[in-house]
């Protein structure tokens, strides 16, 4: 293995990953501006996320007041990036970061939407409510990913891509969140979560409460398999897809920018793999790969790349 990919590896701390930073795993690999870089962005989302989340997770249901206020909250955030940076050292480092690398201030607008439906809504109704619903969730995160691994840099300055970013991210975007709801599904419905649509539970005869149930620990039901069935034929079908983009950004980026974009690929089809359908009782410790697991898919992901880093 080229010696600079053996040592990034060994500086990832493998035993405190938290919150499945996939993305920061994968995006290790660039230089370290771009890194830190990633880093800045991925914690101001993940702040606004957890920030809602842990709301729901206190398991009352949130009034039309508080539903305001987090609204007002979420809004705020956003509209200070696009304004002069105050005195929030959070806020300015991350200005700073997207007028840096030319990060598009829109793909921030497209999270905050996503996170203002999670306010305002239990779920979807629909499968397509869902999709949309990934397209600020997780498209949006996939494509600043995108855009810092694509850019170009000529004497310290850094050139967008040539490309449509969102349209290059969207496939391996959705096929990462669908396995990320399968893989966090009893977490999430004991958190008060759910992201399974309704009009696919009410195809097999589910309710959302059916779900507590089985996270619960209660029986998995043949209708359950069914609607995992159908959530994995869609992750398939976007793993084709991202794996499509992948080999037309073959010849457009170099080795360290390759690797990080099949390193995030690979560690969601690792969780995808775990997915038992018939069998399994999808639990955390079933689908979540241990750090040690996690770190020998890095170790083969990273081996496979002949070239070394440039």
């Amino acid at each position: 293995m080229d010696p600079e990919i053996n040592k990034i590896i060994n500086s990832i701390a493998f035993e405190n990953i938290e919150k499945h930073p996939n993305i920061l795993i994968a995006a290790r690999f660039w230089d370290e501006r771009r890194y830190f870089a990633a880093k800045v962005c991925y914690r101001f989302m993940r702040m606004i996320d957890d920030h809602i989340d842990d709301r729901k997770a206190e398991d009352d249901a949130i009034t039309c007041l508080e539903k305001q206020e987090l609204t007002e909250k979420v809004n705020s955030w956003i509209e200070c990036l696009d304004k002069i940076p105050d005195n929030d050292p959070i806020i300015k480092e991350l200005t700073d970061t997207i007028s840096t690398f030319n990060i598009p201030i829109q793909l921030f607008h497209n999270f905050a939407k996503s996170m203002l439906y999670d306010i305002n809504h239990n779920g979807f109704s629909t499968l397509e409510e869902f999709m949309d619903y990934a397209e600020g969730a997780s498209v949006a995160p996939a494509s600043v990913f995108v855009h810092l691994c694509c850019l170009s840099e000529e004497n310290n300055e850094y050139n967008s891509p040539d490309f449509d970013v969102v349209q290059v991210a969207r496939p391996c975007a959705i096929f990462s969140y669908i396995v990320h709801i399968i893989r966090d599904f009893q977490e999430d419905q004991r958190n008060n979560l759910n992201y399974f649509a309704v009009d696919i539970l009410k195809r097999n005869n589910l309710i959302p409460s059916d779900l507590k149930e089985i996270a619960n620990g209660g029986p998995v039901t043949d209708s359950f398999r069914e609607v995992i069935r159908e959530y994995c034929y869609h992750a398939q079908s976007y793993g084709e897809k991202a794996l499509h983009e992948l080999q037309n950004l073959s010849t457009k980026l170099s080795s360290r920018y390759l690797l990080s974009l099949h390193m995030i690929y690979n560690l969601y089809k690792q969780v995808f793999d775990r997915i038992d359908i018939n069998n399994g009782n999808f639990t955390s410790k079933e689908l979540n790969p241990t750090p040690h697991e996690i770190k020998d898919k890095v170790l083969e992901v990273a081996s496979s790349w002949q070239d070394g880093l440039r």
